[in-house]
């Protein structure tokens, strides 16, 4: 038999070249992408034996960009970007442009023209989203404020490398690059009109009639009873989506299946949705890591190890330094800061696309893209360890620097309660830590009962619109024994921990019980493992979900402060 099987043998290479050096990585202690990485190096062009397909790699290895985004859609919603958007949309632009600035000044330094130095530059300035949600995922930081702050980043981001990928082909022949089909080039001015115009037709029509039509076509196929069918239909949405929006809207396949999950969240059935796309997740970003390391030259580390060790710096420290000093600046805690930093400390998919689209029009040479993609390989197989690091990092640095605690704890006109403060939400109060989905949800039944509640919350632009409300909120991280104590924990009847963030949970209970040995804790898992090892601790009543969740911790809640009115009512939705 004379077929044709490329595609058969690519993945069977891939994922089992992965597999073999992925646990051999876990062995000792490195993470598994790191064993991607290297498995895609052995089965690429650049070292000898088997080479599989780069071609289909890459292809494959888009579909596990669509996937991620469009599960991290379902968890995310536009009002979480809405939330953050005074840090994600100043920030990710100061970020990028700091970034750009350095690769341009080492493009110049090497007499590269300025054309290529932006080029060079730009692609040095975006982090990898699949990385990044790989490394929130694994440290279950998704769902909280920092996994939002950081993903509202990468969306920022993502919009603005498709404005630069879209302008390219127009201003290469200004910038020193090829000059073809400049004939047919629209006017700048049209070029970048035309390109904001198809983006908000994009994202209006996902909002407007996506936002209907999604929840109520995955009501349909579920109410038919077959799992395989509600599976092809998550798939075929997120996938289908994607591409019409690259077709259609000239827009990034990522950015397409991120807005079709956003609005997918709207239907019931969205928990479900993202456990049954999660092995196909799994498996297909398993095939971007490999096909990195298939573009991966080894030879450029001995030829130019000095060029390699100096974009690795823009990557790690230019990107990292830029967000970091941003963040505190905008008073957020230093964890925040340093969380957003690591996240940033890598590029990605969009550098590989920027630096491939940059040499087919002649504005980058093939010196530049090696560069690129050594800053990928290199980029992505350390940023797990930078992860690893910031908590450490962070007790270091206020143990030595006064400065440091200085700015951990200045004076932050949110951190604590206003004076005139009734007196009602200072004792035998509810103490609600996150105001997420699951904490609007549970405040709102507060409200409807006239339970008294404070919330906790570290976004300190939510925190601000609550007060404007008239709503008794404090600013910062509750792991923080000065925000519970700004929340009267010690005179409070309940502390409700709303955000899953299960890095901090044992500290909030640890602080609450230390200040207030009768408090009642309740508190939310997304990880079966997590919460019973929560339970089996005693720490509070856990609750796994989302949807299932956010009603019954209400339920909970109203029963324990209306006993003698019975169980609510009523569920909230």
């Amino acid at each position: 038999m004379d077929h044709n099987i490329s595609l058969i043998t690519t993945i069977a290479s891939a994922f089992g070249a992965a597999l073999i050096l992925g646990f051999l990585a876990e062995r000792i202690r490195v993470p598994a992408l790191v064993g991607y990485l290297v498995a895609g190096i052995l089965i690429g062009p650049a070292t000898p034996g088997y080479v599989a397909d780069v071609h289909i790699a890459s292809q494959l290895s888009e579909i596990g960009i669509m996937l991620l985004m469009f599960g991290v859609g379902l968890h995310f919603s536009p009002d979480d970007l809405l939330a953050v958007k005074r840090i994600v949309i100043p920030g990710a632009l100061v970020q990028m442009g700091v970034a750009t600035a350095l690769g341009m000044g080492m493009a110049l330094w090497l007499n590269w023209g300025s054309g290529t130095a932006l080029v060079f530059g730009l692609s040095l300035s975006c982090a990898s989203t699949v990385v990044l949600l790989k490394s929130l995922e694994s440290r279950s930081q998704l769902d909280t404020m920092n996994g939002r702050i950081a993903v509202g980043w990468l969306v920022v981001q993502d919009l603005a490398t498709v404005l630069a990928l879209v302008l390219l082909p127009a201003l290469a022949g200004v910038l020193g690059g090829a000059t073809v089909h400049l004939a047919d080039v629209k006017p700048l001015w049209m070029t970048i009109g035309l390109t904001l115009l198809q983006v908000v037709a994009f994202i209006t029509l996902m909002l407007v009639v996506g936002r209907r039509a999604l929840p109520w076509l995955l009501w349909q196929v579920a109410r038919t009873g077959s799992r395989e069918l509600f599976t092809l239909s998550v798939v075929a949405t997120a996938i289908g989506i994607a591409y019409g929006a690259s077709a259609l809207f000239n827009v990034s396949f990522a950015l397409g299946a991120f807005f079709a999950g956003t609005v997918m969240r709207e239907s019931e059935f969205s928990h479900r949705a993202a456990q049954e796309s999660l092995p196909l997740r799994d498996a297909f970003s398993v095939l971007f890591f490999v096909s990195v390391g298939m573009l991966f030259d080894p030879a450029i580390l001995v030829e130019q190890p000095a060029l390699v060790l100096c974009v690795v710096a823009i990557v790690i420290f230019g990107n990292s330094l830029a967000a970091l000093v941003l963040i505190i600046a905008l008073r957020y805690p230093l964890n925040t800061a340093l969380t957003i930093a690591a996240s940033l400390g890598q590029i990605g998919e969009f550098s590989i696309i920027l630096a491939g689209l940059g040499l087919s029009l002649g504005l980058l040479p093939a010196e530049g893209m090696n560069l690129v993609l050594a800053g990928v390989l290199i980029s992505i197989a350390l940023n797990s360890f930078l992860f690893a690091a910031i908590e450490p990092f962070r007790r270091l640095v206020l143990k030595r620097s006064e400065l440091a605690r200085r700015l951990e704890h200045r004076q932050d006109p949110y951190a604590e309660l206003p004076m005139s403060t009734e007196q009602k939400y200072l004792e035998g109060q509810v103490v609600l830590v996150g105001f997420g989905r699951v904490g609007h949800r549970i405040a709102k039944a507060l409200e409807e009962r006239g339970i008294p509640y404070v919330v906790a919350e570290q976004n300190r632009e939510l925190v601000e619109d609550l007060r404007k409300k008239g709503m008794a909120a404090v600013s910062g991280n509750a792991a923080d024994p000065a925000v519970l104590i700004q929340a009267h924990i010690a005179d409070a009847a309940m502390l409700v921990i709303s955000t899953p963030d299960t890095l901090y949970v044992r500290q909030m209970a640890n602080t609450a019980r230390t200040l207030n040995p009768d408090i009642e804790i309740v508190l939310r898992t997304h990880n079966e493992d997590e919460s019973l090892l929560l339970r089996k601790e005693a720490i509070g009543t856990v609750f796994l979900g989302e949807e299932e969740l956010a009603r019954g911790m209400a339920s909970h809640v109203l029963e324990r402060f209306a006993p003698q009115q019975g169980p609510a009512e009523h569920q909230h939705e």
